[in-house]
C-alpha cells in the first residue's frame, strides 16, 4: 500500500465480469491535517515498536570488548579534554564545581541530544530493508530509537551521581525540573531527526552533513563552558540558540548554578513543540515516497 500514488484507490473490474459499474468497493484516500498522524494506527503497532526497540538496545554494544562501559567511558574521556582544554588552558569560568564533573554534566544533555538526532536521522535508511517489504507505519522505526539513547543516558546519569559524591557536590530541589528539560531535548532532537530522516531516503548527503552540523553545534552551546563566559554584548545573540537555555537549565538543576530565565526557556519550549509538530507532519508527507526511492 505505500505505493499507492494516487488521491484514489477503486476496486472496480466491470470490463471482465460483464456486470454493470457498480460504485466503488473501495475507496483509500490520503488523510490530511491532524489525522494524518495516525497515532491510534501507532498505538496498534506497538508491539512491533517494542520489539524493534528491544532490538536496537541488544545491538547497542554487541561483540565489543568492554560493552555498556562505552557508554559512559566515552563522556569521562570527552569530559577530561574539556578540563584540560577549557579549564587549564583557556581558564574558562565553571561557576564554582570542579570543572571536570561541570563539562560532564554539559555533556550529559548533549549525548542524549546528539545521539536522539543521529539515530532518528538514519532510522530509514538503516531499515530500508524493513520499509521496502513490509508495511508498517513508518513513525515507528523513528520512534522505537528512542529506547536505546534513553538507556544510554539513564546509566550516564548514574555515572554523574557517582561523581557528584567523589567531588562532594550534592544536588539540590532543581533536580526535579531535570524531567521538564529532558522533554525539551527529546522534542527537539526528535524533530530535528524526522527532518533529517525524511530527506536522507532521497538524498544521502544529509548523512554526511549532520556530523559536521552536530560538531559546530557542540561549540555553539555551554557544553564545556558556561554562559556566562559568552560576552555581555554577543548574550543577546548568543541565548537565540534554543539549545544554550536548555543546558544551561541542565547544570542548573544539578548543581543550582547558572542563570535559569523563564522567559528564554518557555520560547524554547514553545519551539521545541513546532520543530515536533512540523517534523512529524513533514514526516507522513512523504511517507508514500519511502518504498520507492529508499
Amino acid at each position: 500500500m505505500d505505493s499507492i500514488p494516487a488521491e484514489t484507490l477503486i476496486i472496480e473490474t466491470p470490463e471482465l465480469t460483464g456486470e454493470p459499474a457498480r460504485r466503488p468497493l473501495l475507496t483509500i484516500r490520503p488523510m490530511r491535517g491532524w489525522l494524518a498522524l495516525d497515532l491510534r494506527e501507532l498505538w496498534r503497532f506497538r508491539d512491533l515498536a517494542l520489539a524493534l526497540a528491544s532490538r536496537d538496545v541488544k545491538l547497542r554494544y554487541k561483540q565489543t570488548a568492554l560493552g555498556v562501559i562505552w557508554v559512559v567511558l566515552q563522556p569521562l574521556m570527552a569530559a577530561g579534554v574539556f578540563s584540560f582544554v577549557f579549564g587549564k588552558v583557556a581558564k574558562m569560568p565553571s561557576d564554582g564545581i570542579p570543572y571536570f564533573i561541570f563539562s560532564y554534566a554539559g555533556l550529559l544533555g548533549w549525548n542524549l541530544f546528539s545521539s536522539v538526532t543521529t539515530k532518528v536521522g538514519g532510522s530509514l535508511v538503516g531499515n530500508a530493508h524493513l520499509i521496502s517489504k513490509v508495511f508498517f507505519p513508518r513513525l515507528i522505526l523513528p520512534l522505537s530509537s528512542l529506547a536505546s539513547a534513553l538507556l544510554d543516558f539513564a546509566v550516564a546519569a548514574g555515572m554523574l551521581a557517582v561523581l557528584m559524591v567523589i567531588f562532594h557536590v550534592a544536588p539540590g530541589w532543581g533536580l526535579l525540573l531535570m524531567p521538564a528539560w529532558i522533554a525539551m531535548l527529546l522534542m527537539l532532537a526528535t524533530g530535528v531527526g524526522l527532518f533529517a530522516a525524511s530527506l536522507m531516503v532521497s538524498y544521502r548527503d544529509v548523512a554526511y552533513v549532520m556530523p559536521v552540523a552536530m560538531q559546530i553545534l557542540l561549540y555553539a552551546c555551554p557544553i564545556a563552558y558556561a554562559v556566562s563566559a559568552v560576552p555581555e554584548n554577543l548574550r543577546f545573540w548568543y541565548n537565540l540558540n534554543p539549545l544554550s537555555s536548555i543546558f544551561e537549565a541542565v547544570r542548573w538543576s544539578v548543581f543550582g548554578v547558572g542563570t535559569l530565565s523563564i522567559p528564554t526557556l518557555g520560547g524554547s519550549a514553545l519551539l521545541a513543540v513546532v520543530v515536533l509538530l512540523l517534523g512529524m507532519f513533514s514526516f507522513k508527507r512523504m511517507e508514500r515516497k519511502f518504498a520507492d526511492v529508499i
